[in-house]
């Protein structure tokens, strides 16, 4: 059963040379038949159940207008929704307006992750994304102002060019800011995106192990505990919606490029427009098999500060979890620990976890 839904809005006003979603430039004529073919997908798959977490991502979704964010929001009623539900909505800070953040209230918004990335204006030139302090301050009282005090800045490091002193400066301003939650991302060069097609070089591998370290313990000594290998929140305030995808949970996602969980199927929509506005395009479907199924408890699950439950893992797969992998031998290697019920991933070697989640990839 699926008690959460991520609902995707490709549109943007510039496409920042990282990004890999799917992504399109704002087109008017483009958003009428966009919404009506999500409209579509969700009253064609949706089964009833009752949500307790919803995400609107992008893209970015508050840059549309008022009648078309109306409509979007409008389209979560379709849901039979959990009175304490966690709704979030993505959204730049310069879109942000007095009459945007009132509509985000009334309907039932109560959490806001903003992508900030970099203060500094040469990385923001690197990344072909520019974000003013003061704007974001701004955008952050609005927010308060309706009610809205659950807010998530995403963070970017490990950027071509960038020093430990830049990293020390964001971390600075940000950690004025009266926000609940940090998202920090090393910066991937992903195939296909500007970045990537420029060549541009990653930065050394120490460097970025250092920003890692530097990031952990500025936040951890400011009261935002690292949950998850890249999140970081205040007591509380941890992304619920979030964490259903480390606990292997079950979620739909809908529109252009979304991806679901239901059942034993995990399925990714068409990134083609054309097709997703004529509801033809192809998905990507994996079914997942209980062996595919116990690697993606491990995988996701490491990532998560508190680890895997051995009670849970027994009690879903009717298996010992020390009896399927070997644990023993990453513990005794220092790559896992053992703490209660969990095994986990030691938080020295978090910055290792790729390498890691590795060793969970079950022989055929």
């Amino acid at each position: 059963m699926a008690n959460s839904v991520y609902i995707h809005i490709p549109f943007c006003k510039q496409i920042c040379a990282y990004c890999d979603f799917p992504k399109f430039f704002y087109f008017d004529k483009w958003i009428e038949p966009y919404l009506y073919a999500l409209e579509q997908e969700i009253k064609t798959t949706y089964q009833g159940e009752e949500i307790q977490t919803i995400y609107i991502g992008g893209g970015t979704p508050s840059l549309l207008k008022e009648k078309d964010l109306k409509r979007v929001l409008s389209l979560t009623n379709l849901f039979k929704k959990k009175e304490k539900i966690e709704f979030t909505l993505e959204a730049n800070a310069e879109d942000l307006s007095k009459e945007k953040v009132e509509i985000l209230s009334t309907y039932g918004v109560n959490r806001v992750s903003l992508g900030v990335q970099t203060f500094h204006k040469k990385l923001g030139d690197v990344l072909e994304r520019h974000t003013a302090y003061e704007t974001v301050k701004r955008g952050i009282s609005l927010l308060h102002q309706v009610g809205i005090s659950n807010i998530n800045l995403d963070l970017m490091y490990a950027i071509p060019s960038e020093e430990i002193k830049d990293v020390k400066e964001d971390l600075s301003k940000i950690l004025k800011l009266p926000i609940t939650h940090i998202s920090t991302y090393s910066l991937i060069l992903e195939e296909h995106t500007k970045l990537y097609l420029k060549n541009l070089e990653s930065v050394e591998e120490d460097l970025d192990y250092e920003m890692y370290h530097l990031i952990q313990n500025t936040l951890e000594e400011k009261g935002f505990m690292q949950y998850e290998i890249s999140n970081f929140a205040k007591e509380g305030y941890e992304s619920k919606h979030n964490i259903v995808y480390w606990n292997n949970e079950m979620y739909y996602g809908f529109g252009l490029g979304a991806s679901s969980y239901i059942g034993n199927i995990r399925k990714t929509n068409t990134r083609s427009l054309t097709s997703y506005f004529e509801g033809k395009g192809k998905s990507e479907i994996e079914t997942i098999d209980e062996r595919r199924n116990m690697e993606y408890e491990m995988i996701l699950g490491l990532r998560k500060r508190k680890g895997v439950s051995l009670q849970k893992f027994e009690e879903k797969f009717h298996r010992s979890l020390l009896d399927v992998f070997f644990i023993e031998k990453l513990i005794n290697q220092g790559f896992l620990e053992k703490q209660g019920d969990f095994i986990r991933i030691p938080q020295d070697k978090m910055y290792l976890s790729n390498e890691i989640l590795l060793a969970f990839l079950l022989d055929e």
